[in-house]
């Protein structure tokens, strides 16, 4: 047993001594971690940076950082002011201890003037800069008045340009010290957030200027990295702008560094040209940079020690972790880091809306279940409950001042329970009468069998009254649930299609683009969004086309011989003048397209019809006609009708199924009004893909498909909408065919010829007799034949919808391409 328990621990041992002691890239997060602490949380990165801009020069006299930058600060993060005042005064007191005096006198008096602006200024954001000027100006007129005594023009204008730049200064700090907080920025930069925060880094610089390591230039390492830097995360635009930008800052604090501008600037633009090959291939693009400028220099001596600063730099860049460019790179539009940010922002947004919704289908799914199963789990229970109810009443009114109470209950209870059970059934069942075999053994068991029976009779109004009501509960319940699971179905579906990605089709853009620019049309750009068969959708960029129909005539002809299905042009856009562009979308064509026509008249001639009707364009390349006929004539019946159309197809459009849909719309219409007003309705539902149609009828006339020299009667048997609140909904299917004719019409022309016995006779008689295939033709025939029956008299409203299936042929036939073996 103790060899068991050992061999048992020795393997646990063992996976406890194969864990590594230490973790490099948690050490590596843990640091990373530390120093922006430090630097950002803390504050003390602008210690470090008001170190730098307090000794920084421009013309090597004039210093108007270390006032911007405070105000900034004091007004950015007022609690992290005392540290960038520690660093500017101990900065400006590495160049002269009189300078580090003017500059804390000059911060001090700057908080003096903003105590006091405060009381008169409302926006102290525009009243900033121009404390700031106000405050420069004074202290450098304090200097002047200190050491010569007398104001020349030259110390003049050096002040005056000290104090502008003091004010250009503010404007660009109060832009850049945010982007350093810690707050996490989801926005992009801007333009000029962006060259604001190179003025700042560039002015940061410069306060390196004398420092050397081995006789480098600290500052000229610092500067190509940071030309490095913004190439291989940007480009070359921004590459070259910090270049410029960066080399202008510098050339201002010394002028012997005025070419290095140039050669900035250069291997900006040199560096983004070659970002393709990497780091190593930014690094190559200033090498050659400094290549060329350094030519211009003084001789081999200077060129030397020029690559070398370019060579620090570049052994800078090649240490910093991609971590680094790639942060940098989120915040700059246009970056592929950039558009990744962007895209993985919007597909969270789009897979929370999608779980949104999913949710809100699971809802209405389960509200649909629970409406569904109470009936189920409490009828039979409800009707033992409402016997038991019933002759609990009949036995209050009978039996309790009965003096045979006790025999017939208490010796004799299953008897009587059952012999009045089966008379109230009995008398539900045959009107309130009995047979006489119950009759006379109830006659011998109750010696007040008529008092019992004529309570029940009572009773029992009261009892089918309250079953009713039940009855018309539960089917308003189970109504409810079809339409809560109908919606359930509709959110579902739109869930799953929000969460459809556009899939990557670059292969079949680019085949797409070759093989028409090789037919010598002229394409910008495609972009595929779906191949799928039937469900084609393709958007072109081409130039302008002067309105030669060339996407209908050729590029769509063109598509469909290529994706081998009829393509059309879905819509398109195209320039208002002459050196636009067009944009164009193609979509897939539908097999079938229905053509109809409409006859329609009122009675005796008025101008408002009872009837309506409406033709649907449904999602999903689904087509509907409906008929719809309001009870009675006149403005009445037609409201009645043509809301009932309304709201049909503003439930179809949502994507409901049809007879969810029109069991919604007759139990709005039932529960609207109290009013007998009733309307039928004829829906016929017609898939332009295959042309299998859905014919459903709620009180309506038959419909008739002529097919050649066939006639096809369609009917159904249903109660008009509005009368009751639950019916079932007879569906008809019927497939469709090529030059098939669909007529339907209302019972003003079914029954509206005079002197006819068989409607359906003299219809399928005058339907065959027709000599043409025209739609409209055919409708006006119909309603013609109608009223000349009736010596011209139009005795009720009368409408007739004809509709043609054909085949859906583009008026430009498919163009061969030329394909690869």
């Amino acid at each position: 047993m103790q060899n068991v328990e050992r061999n048992t621990v020795k393997p646990m041992g063992e996976v406890e001594l194969a864990k590594p002691k230490l973790d490099l890239s948690n050490v590596l997060t843990k640091l990373q971690t530390q120093v922006e602490s430090f630097f950002l949380k803390k504050g003390y990165i602008f210690l470090f940076i008001g170190f730098l801009l307090g000794r920084a020069l421009i013309l090597a006299k004039l210093t108007p950082f270390s006032l911007p930058f405070f105000a900034a600060v004091y007004f950015v993060r007022r609690d992290r002011a005392p540290i960038a005042l520690f660093g500017l005064v101990a900065g400006a007191a590495t160049l002269a201890l009189s300078e580090a005096a003017f500059t804390f006198g000059s911060i001090v008096l700057f908080l003096l003037l903003y105590r006091l602006a405060e009381k008169w200024v409302e926006d102290e954001l525009k009243g900033l800069p121009i404390l700031v000027f106000s405050t420069i100006i004074t202290v450098e007129f304090l200097k002047i008045l200190i050491g010569s005594g007398e104001f020349t023009i030259y110390e003049s204008a050096m002040a005056a340009i000290e104090s502008g730049l003091g004010l250009i200064l503010t404007l660009i700090f109060l832009q850049s010290i945010p982007l350093m907080t810690v707050s996490k920025r989801k926005q992009s930069l801007k333009t000029e957030e962006i060259v604001c925060l190179i003025i700042m880094l560039a002015s940061v610089m410069t306060g390196t200027i004398g420092w050397s390591i081995y006789d480098l230039s600290i500052e000229h390492t610092l500067a190509r990295y940071l030309v490095l830097v913004f190439s291989f995360v940007a480009g070359a635009t921004v590459g070259s702008t910090v270049g410029v930008v960066t080399g202008l800052i510098f050339s201002l604090a010394n002028v012997s560094s005025f070419y290095h501008m140039s050669l900035l600037a250069f291997a900006g633009l040199l560096g983004g040209l070659l970002k393709e090959g990497r780091k190593l291939g930014v690094a190559l693009g200033l090498i050659i940079a400094t290549l060329l400028i350094g030519m211009y220099g003084e001789g081999g001596e200077q060129l030397s020690k020029t690559m070398l600063e370019s060579a620090a730099a570049v052994l800078l860049f090649l240490l910093t972790p991609s971590s680094l460019t790639s942060k940098i790179a989120k915040h700059i539009p246009g970056t592929p880091e950039y558009t990744a940010e962007q895209q993985q922002y919007m597909r969270k947004m789009r897979d929370v809306t999608a779980r949104r919704v999913a949710q809100f289908s699971n809802v209405f799914q389960a509200l649909s279940k629970s409406f569904s199963t109470i009936e189920d789990q409490t009828e039979p229970e409800e009707a033992s409950r409402d016997l038991d109810y019933f002759l609990s009443n009949v036995t209050e009114k009978t039996c309790q001042t009965c003096f045979k109470k006790d025999h017939c209950w208490a010796r004799n209870f299953n008897t009587t329970y059952d012999y009045m059970s089966e008379i109230m059934h009995e008398m539900d069942n045959q009107s309130g009468t009995i047979s006489p075999r119950l009759s006379r053994e109830w006659d011998k068991h109750c010696t007040r069998s008529k008092k019992v029976m004529e309570i029940m009779q009572q009773q029992l109004t009261y009892y089918q009254a309250n079953r009713k009501l039940k009855k018309q509960v539960q089917e308003s319940r189970k109504l409810v649930a079809d339409q809560l699971l109908g919606v359930s179905e509709v959110m579902g579906d739109f869930a799953k299609e929000i969460q459809r990605e556009r899939e990557n089709h670059h292969k079949q853009e680019e085949q797409i683009l070759e093989a028409l620019q090789d037919f010598g049309i002229q394409i910008e750009q495609v972009d595929i969004y779906s191949l799928e068969q039937g469900n084609v959708d393709i958007d072109m960029t081409i130039p302008y086309c002067g309105g030669h129909g060339e996407c209908e005539k050729l590029i769509a002809p063109m598509l469909s011989d290529i994706l081998g299905e009829t393509i059309l042009v879905n819509s398109e856009e195209c320039s208002p003048f002459p050196n636009g562009v067009c944009h164009v979308t193609f979509r897939s064509a539908k097999a079938y397209a229905v053509k109809t026509g409409v006859a329609h008249a009122a009675k005796d001639g008025d101008l408002v019809s009872g009837d309506s009707f409406s033709t649907i364009e449904l999602g999903g390349g689904k087509y509907a006609i409906a008929i719809s006929d309001g009870m009675g004539n006149g403005e009445r019946a037609h409201s009645e009708s043509q809301e009932t159309l309304m709201l049909l197809q503003q439930i179809l459009q949502s994507g409901i199924e049809e007879q969810v849909a029109i069991k919604s719309v007759n139990s709005i219409l039932s529960l609207r009004t109290t009013d007998e007003i009733f309307s039928t309705l004829d829906l016929a539902v017609i898939d332009l893909q295959n042309a299998s149609s859905r014919f459903l009828k709620i009180g309506s006339t038959p419909s008739f498909i002529k097919r050649g020299n066939k006639i096809i009667k369609i009917q159904a048997s249903n109660l008009p909408m509005g009368i009751l609140q639950e019916f079932e909904v007879d569906v008809v299917s019927e497939q469709l065919k090529a030059k098939d004719l669909l007529i339907m019409m209302s019972d003003g022309v079914f029954e509206g010829p005079k002197h006819v016995e068989n409607y359906d006779l003299w219809m399928k008689r005058k339907i065959s007799e027709l000599q043409t295939d025209d739609p409209q033709a055919i409708a006006d025939l119909i309603m013609e034949e109608v009223i000349r029956s009736r010596s011209g008299l139009i005795e009720d409203d009368m409408t007739v919808v004809v509709a043609k299936i054909d085949h859906n042929i583009p008026k430009w036939a498919s163009i061969p391409v030329k394909k690869e073996a």
